[in-house]
């Protein structure tokens, strides 16, 4: 068969991805350094932690280092079709990764949706009590995205060793386990050369903390495989764009240092009773805390520049009273 001829967004997006001529490799020396300070940092806050086990992911790490009081509220997050389209899709395109043949979007989201029912989880008892409104729509949301990756995204060839959902666990002591699952990844290993891409999907807006959830996959992947990825990219689907970063020695530091912060102010905020202390960002649109919130609402008030979102009118928002 002849291979498929590339469009022009897949032209520009593996461009992106080359590697370069010249081979990237890491010095052993830096390498190891990292690894014993990432050990060497973690058994400190280890000690802190009473016997207390901490689990430490992406999710984790950007939550406790956004707002420290929004972060210590109950979770009461419920799933909803268009909320839910993200993770049909991711696990539609790991389907197809690994598919024989040529099939279609909504075959793949048809087995992904049914795949995802069948699994013990908080996600798979959503899918199981969709209405058929409700499973139409979410059906329709991940066909629209999966199609938008079929069309746009490279070919990928088994060649390339692509691993979907693929992944990283360390525990550097008994009481931290830290993990990562990125959503692809590519690249045969090759020595101490760098070959790896690590590449995150995202349906939705673009977000600076998506560069950084990449660096703390690459930090995983250099603690626990001793060879650094050589690039971090995250394909946003509604825009047919990618972020690509280089990985670099200051970026696995940063990581290190950005992990190392957000369990020790756990530590201080779970273990140690620290006062939480309040970070307006872009989640306090959906704060429950908001309308109390004094910082919260002068942040949003702040960003709505010309009043349409109605944060500079304090009757738009609700009061304390009728939220309790």
């Amino acid at each position: 068969m002849e291979p498929p001829t590339l469009t022009p967004t897949q032209e520009r997006l593996l461009h992106q991805l080359r590697r370069d001529p010249a081979p990237l490799v890491f010095s052993r020396e830096f390498v190891d350094d990292l690894i014993a300070r990432a050990q060497d940092g973690f058994e400190e806050l280890s000690e802190r932690l009473a016997g207390e086990k901490m689990f430490v992911s992406k999710g984790f790490i950007t939550k406790v280092l956004s707002c420290e009081v929004q972060h210590l509220l109950p979770d009461d997050f419920q799933w909803t079709p268009a909320k839910a389209k993200g993770f049909v899709a991711h696990k539609a395109i790991e389907l197809q990764t690994n598919w024989r043949g040529d099939p279609t979007p909504a075959v793949l989201v048809d087995e992904a949706i049914a795949r995802l029912a069948d699994q013990a989880s908080a996600r798979s008892d959503f899918i199981a009590g969709l209405t058929d409104a409700d499973h139409a729509e979410l059906r329709g949301y991940a066909i629209e995205r999966v199609t938008r990756f079929m069309q746009d995204f490279p070919p990928i060839p088994p060649s390339a060793h692509p691993v979907p959902e693929a992944s990283t666990k360390w525990a550097p002591t008994s009481c931290i386990d830290v993990s990562s699952k990125a959503d692809l990844v590519i690249g045969k290993p090759d020595g101490r050369i760098s070959t790896r891409l690590i590449i995150d999907f995202k349906t939705g807006a673009k977000a600076h903390h998506h560069r950084l959830d990449l660096r703390f996959y690459a930090l995983l992947e250099t603690i626990v495989r001793q060879v650094p990825p050589r690039k971090l990219v995250t394909y946003y689907l509604d825009y047919a764009e990618a972020d690509v970063e280089p990985v670099t020695e200051a970026t696995l530091t940063s990581a290190l240092d950005r992990v190392l912060s957000a369990v020790e102010r756990e530590v201080e905020l779970r273990i140690e009773g620290r006062t939480p202390v309040k970070r307006p960002g872009f989640t306090c649109r959906w704060c429950d805390v908001m309308p109390s919130c004094t910082e919260g609402r002068a942040h949003l008030a702040l960003i709505d520049d010309d009043g349409r979102q109605g944060f500079d009118d304090p009757v738009a928002l609700p009061t304390v009273d009728a939220l309790s």
